[in-house]
């Protein structure tokens, strides 16, 4: 029986275990011209035990910024400070793929430099708002993306992954998930084109299969990834009948040839066990659970078959020795919601790694036993 423990081959990079840690958007880039810092280096580095980091969000362009302080792949400053968090986290015996993340109408103008505003697949605003450093802002709408400025968008993303393998990354994930501009192309209410690249499910697919193809062709498909979340309504999305639409995009991309599908499940298990089906490379599952993250209870969706990899988040944000935790059935520690966004290394560098834990635990015990 495989297990969550046993290693994987994934498009020829060897992974020690088959637990991933999730990107999770942390807006601590705060070195020059936003790129991670000397805490970052730390951060991924404490994680190295998993089988696969995905990073935080990294915008393949300046235009695809959509929070404060998250970091780009599209200078050389950016690469630079991403080539000292690669080689650290392979100095520790892991593996580290990077996350394309183009946020597409969820943003605002003054996030943006120099004039630009936020991009999407059609003008249509999204309902709500985002954070900015001068506080919470009302979504505009967007500029919708002309043909020229989707092949431009696709070749930012070529570059970019080029940009990441220069810094050292083992590979890359096309972000087209939680509402950003790929999903948004996807969603039906965001994507109102009567082009050839809305309308149908088979048209409104065409841009996320045109990133994942222009990304292998830059580095490989071997070296890709996408991420996708049938159903989910972050960003004001609504995808009444996933289905048919992520059926489409697996059987359009299985020409690529993709390493792996990193997917997002709602709370429909057949659409889960229909895409695994269709989809011949491996599949990353980020289970939906209630009212907890996911935990040792979803180890058995490596065991019964239904995925290959299982993806943590905030588990793996507090815990960053999670595969060993994991093995053992725990303690974890738990997340502080509170230093998910910004700030120092509290809730970022900070949280213990399990011997440091028996220690603490073991001097509570002694202190108590004097007392």
């Amino acid at each position: 029986m495989t297990t969550a423990f046993d290693p994987l081959d994934l498009g020829g990079v060897r992974l020690p275990n088959r637990i991933v840690m999730a990107p999770m958007t942390r807006s601590r880039a705060y070195g020059p011209g936003l790129a991670p810092t000397d805490a970052a280096v730390r951060y991924y580095a404490q994680r190295a035990s998993a089988g696969l980091i995905v990073t935080e969000g990294t915008q393949p362009s300046p235009v695809g910024q959509g929070y404060p302080d998250t970091p780009g792949l599209h200078s050389d400053e950016q690469i630079a400070a991403w080539r000292r968090v690669t080689d650290a986290v392979h100095a520790a015996g892991g593996r580290i793929f990077a996350q394309l993340m183009h946020t597409g109408r969820i943003g605002h103008p003054s996030l943006l430099p120099d004039g630009l505003v936020p991009v999407g697949a059609s003008a249509v605003a999204a309902q709500g708002t985002v954070y900015t450093r001068d506080g919470p802002k009302e979504f505009v709408v967007p500029e919708e993306l002309t043909e020229d400025g989707i092949r431009q968008t696709v070749a930012d993303h070529a570059a970019a992954a080029r940009n990441a393998i220069t810094a050292g990354f083992d590979g890359v994930e096309v972000h087209a998930a939680n509402g950003y501009l790929a999903h948004q192309f996807l969603a039906p209410n965001s994507n109102v084109r009567t082009d050839d690249w809305g309308g149908s499910p088979e048209r409104r697919i065409r841009f996320a299969v045109e990133l994942v193809t222009a990304v292998a062709g830059a580095i490989g498909a071997d070296r890709t990834g996408l991420r996708v979340s049938p159903g989910n309504p972050l960003g004001d999305l609504h995808e009444p009948e996933p289905g048919p639409t992520y059926v489409a995009l697996v059987q359009a991309i299985e020409a690529v040839g993709p390493a792996y599908l990193h997917l997002i499940e709602n709370d429909d298990r057949a659409l889960t066990l229909e895409l695994r089906k269709r989809f011949s490379g491996a599949l990353i599952l980020n289970a939906r659970t209630v009212g907890r993250p996911s935990g040792p209870e979803e180890l058995a969706l490596i065991e019964d078959g239904t995925a290959d990899m299982l993806s943590y988040g905030a588990l793996f944000l507090a815990n960053p020795d999670l595969p060993r935790r994991l093995r053992a059935g725990g303690p974890f520690n738990t997340p502080d919601r509170a230093t998910y966004y910004g700030g120092d290394e509290r809730g970022y560098t900070d949280y213990p790694f399990l011997d440091a834990q028996d220690a603490e635990d073991g001097e509570d015990a002694e202190a108590a036993q004097d007392a």
